[in-house]
């Protein structure tokens, strides 16, 4: 949710300043890019040193900086700009206050004012300045000017009171942007099944049949998906490959009748299923127990047809948009339109061997998207996190038509 995104964090005078040090750690970890305002008095709580250092970038703490006999400006317009999103924690009465009403006294503020992005905002102070009617007022405000506030917690002040007032924990924070980032996005709510990789089926304790297929397109297809806000399920066949995302569910499976068990196990839950494996038609009628000896002669293996998953899903679809993947090297658009109607699709995504560029193995591909309507769409060659886009955009156009 927030990998490569650019946050600027402001720090005011507060003792909770101090757990600014983990928020960043825990921004950092998360993907994002990290920089820090702080106000004068902020300083007096935590580093300066300490948060640049764990951001790797110069915190900024006035509009002039003096170094070396020479003078450089930050300029207030630029960082503001910068920011995808900008979080003011710990948020004190003195700043709340000179938010609501549009005080630019510290680079914080100008900085504020100047954002163009969502703003986050996390109350801290002591429980009577909290209750307070005038913090009231301008916490009112500043919701009113659709800034989001980060609500503060209870528990042990640091006057001793307990009660209201405390500033939300780091984790919290950055559990409540996350959740709140994810309400608009496209996917919000939806649950999707994405099938990827080869599948292997056995020969003998050691060999198996396979095929060429790295995974990438469907862990990129996935990926995207949680990045537009579903929660995924991808059932993977043996690859290098490896997603961590706190919206995705990897089932790592070897065979085909595996792939085929927790499609099944799942796609009743699903709102979109989406089989871009490499399933093998076949497999070995009989798996050796021990290694299979060379012997002279040629060497026989009777195979026979692994269950057909995207079929399957197909005659148990109910209200799930299903996809499929076409593989051709001949009459491809036919083919496709044929597999599509067959199994029951909503749409299908064809790729031709005949395309340099497409297929198996590289990082790119060249799609041709097709719907049960017999809309048809083609797209250049790409890079495959941008054919995934592609192909989520052409879902999302559907499913909320």
């Amino acid at each position: 949710m927030l990998s490569g995104k650019n946050i600027l964090l402001g720090v005011t005078g507060g003792i909770a300043a101090y757990k600014t040090t983990f928020l960043v750690r825990l921004l950092i970890k998360a993907g994002s890019q990290v920089k820090v305002v702080m106000t004068q008095s902020a300083g007096s709580f935590v580093s300066p040193l300490t948060l640049s250092t764990l951001s790797k970038n110069p915190v900024l703490l006035d509009f002039v900086n003096e170094e070396d006999g020479s003078l450089s400006w930050n300029n207030h317009v630029e960082l503001g700009l910068w920011a995808d999103l900008m979080i003011i924690a710990p948020a004190t009465a003195n700043t709340l206050s000179k938010m609501s009403q549009g005080i630019c006294d510290n680079l914080l503020l100008a900085t504020y004012l100047s954002a163009k992005c969502p703003v986050y905002f996390a109350p801290a102070m002591d429980l009577d300045m909290y209750q307070h009617p005038s913090t009231k007022i301008s916490l009112d405000k500043l919701v009113s000017y659709g800034n989001t506030m980060i609500p503060a917690e209870s528990g042990e002040l640091a006057s001793g009171l307990h009660g209201e007032g405390r500033m939300a924990e780091p984790e919290n924070i950055l559990a409540f942007i996350q959740n709140d980032l994810v309400q608009d996005l496209p996917l919000h709510g939806k649950k999707v099944l994405i099938t990827a990789g080869p599948t292997q089926e056995a020969i003998d304790p050691v060999r198996f049949l396979g095929n060429r297929s790295s995974g990438t397109m469907g862990f990129e297809l996935a990926k995207r998906a949680a990045d537009l806000g579903a929660k995924v399920i991808l059932v993977s066949g043996p690859t290098n490959l490896n997603l961590e995302h706190d919206a995705v569910d990897v089932i790592r499976i070897t065979s085909a009748q595996e792939m085929f068990d927790a499609c099944h196990q799942h796609f009743s839950e699903v709102d979109v299923a989406i089989a871009a494996a490499a399933v093998a038609d076949y497999r070995p009628k009989h798996i050796a127990k021990e290694k299979m000896k060379k012997k002279d002669g040629d060497l026989h293996i009777e195979l026979e047809r692994n269950p057909d998953i995207l079929f399957s899903l197909g005659e148990k679809k109910h209200k799930q948009f299903l996809v499929g993947f076409a593989l051709e090297t001949q009459n491809e658009l036919e083919n496709a339109k044929g597999k599509l109607e067959r199994k029951n699709l909503d749409a299908i995504v064809l790729n031709s061997l005949k395309d340099e560029g497409a297929g198996f193995g590289g990082s790119t591909n060249k799609i041709t998207f097709i719907d049960k309507n017999s809309q048809i769409k083609t797209f250049a060659l790409k890079t495959k996190p941008e054919v995934a886009s592609d192909i989520w955009e052409e879902i999302i156009s559907r499913i909320h038509a």
